[in-house]
């Protein structure tokens, strides 16, 4: 265990709740990795939660929604108009038997859900602590209609958690100095004369070799299109890879299946031709997750990829599964265990033609182009931005707009942020 993890072990062993927080790829999500293997090591059971089931996907874990048992409710007057106010006993006895619960992209976690955590955890009488993680900064959380935007930390509870911030400063995607300025300053929506100038420089002639590229587009179906088109213009077979799904739960609906494949990133038909650029999914000891490489063979179900460095890895199908917590019977005691419900079978890369700047969540991309006309909500520039490795193999394409406008943040965000990076 490294010494920042055992900070943090320390700290939640103590008792002390803790925010970790900090920009785009400063290694949140590997040290939280790294604080869930540091409990589950010990026995400990922890809850791996998040807002969306994308973000729970991303730490093998679930929703709040769902662990918690909250339906669909927004805020407390809908927890008890739907019937919820009141958790089942089987709810109660599994968040008290957790030791640790994880927030992951807490950005994304209202106010008002925050309240329903809370009241959740007092009412199943939870005697561990809570790690909640993410930056204010990405992403914000998704409202309904035209209702404003409440934070997380906008909440009485946030106070009455008393977390003690950890704040990451150290940007392990890109070592180039002056590149990881003009990111903070797009972080926090504050452009001086020079960003401006910084930016139009990264407007380069995109080349006639666009298949070497990633371009990062703000809408699904233009990533879509993208990737159908290029990978046409590939001569060679087709082949194309069905994700294998393994139903454990026979109960499960073909509806939530679909749906974990989205929150999972893993499409139902993978397609590929010999020569296809490709981006992994995932980080293993010889490739990291949005590391680019190239189809060179097929074969026998094993797909063969040469990364930029000349380094081939044979891949297989690898599992991904959704879990959910249940009592079982161990050695004579009842226990929660988490079990797999569905489990999914697919090789661990994308076609590297596009991607959608959601879907590059926790990626490093070396050859990117950001296709800025597609971006529309708040710190998602600053998302797409943070995912290239370096400026010098980075592309933006010349927004319809002024860069100030493109750059922009929410301020209550930005105000609490600087609150905590103020010297």
């Amino acid at each position: 265990m490294d010494q920042q993890t055992s900070e943090i072990v320390a700290k939640l062993m103590n008792h002390q709740n803790v925010f970790l927080t900090g920009g785009a790829g400063v290694g949140k999500t590997t040290l939280t990795r790294a604080v869930i293997a540091a409990y589950e090591a010990e026995g400990k059971k922890v809850a791996k939660l998040a807002s969306t089931g994308m973000a729970a996907t991303l730490i093998g874990g679930q929703t709040l929604h769902s662990f918690l048992d909250l339906g669909i409710a927004s805020d407390l007057r809908e927890l008890e108009q739907r019937g919820k106010l009141e958790p089942k006993k089987k709810t109660r006895e599994l968040i008290r038997s957790m030791a640790l619960v994880v927030i992951d992209e807490v950005s994304m976690v209202s106010a008002e859900l925050l309240e329903m955590i809370r009241l959740r955890l007092l009412q199943s009488e939870y005697g561990g602590v809570v790690l909640a993680v993410g930056d204010f900064l990405q992403l914000p959380p998704v409202v309904r209609g035209w209702n404003p935007v409440t934070f997380a930390f906008e909440s009485s509870s946030w106070q009455k958690f008393d977390f003690e911030t950890v704040l990451l400063e150290t940007i392990h995607r890109t070592s180039d100095e002056a590149f990881i300025r003009l990111l903070h300053a797009v972080r926090f929506g504050h452009l001086e004369p020079h960003d401006i100038e910084a930016l139009d420089a990264l407007v380069k002639p995109i080349s006639e070799d666009i298949a070497s590229f990633t371009v990062l587009f703000g809408k699904n179906a233009s990533a879509q299109e993208h990737n159908r088109r290029q990978l046409a213009q590939l001569e060679g077979d087709l082949f194309a890879f069905e994700t294998e799904v393994i139903r454990h739960d026979k109960t499960v609906p073909e509806q939530a299946v679909g749906r974990f494949m989205e929150d999972a990133r893993i499409p139902p038909l993978l397609e590929l031709k010999i020569g296809t650029p490709v981006l992994f999914t995932r980080n293993a000891w010889n490739y990291f997750n949005g590391e680019r490489g190239r189809v060179i063979r097929i074969d026998g179900g094993i797909v063969y990829v040469q990364k930029a460095d000349g380094y081939v890895v044979k891949l297989e199908r690898v599992a991904t599964s959704k879990t959910q917590w249940q009592e079982r019977r161990i050695e004579g005691h009842k226990e929660m265990v988490e079990v797999p419900q569905v489990t999914l079978y697919q090789y661990p890369i994308t076609p590297a033609f596009g991607i959608t700047i959601h879907k590059s969540q926790g990626m490093s991309i070396q050859d990117l182009i950001i296709e800025t006309n597609e971006i529309f909500a708040p710190s998602q520039f600053y998302v797409a931005l943070s995912r290239a490795v370096s400026p010098h193999r980075l592309i933006l394409i010349a927004p319809r707009r002024d860069w100030r406008r493109l750059a922009f943040v929410h301020q209550k965000a930005a105000d609490f942020m600087e609150t905590l990076t103020r010297p």
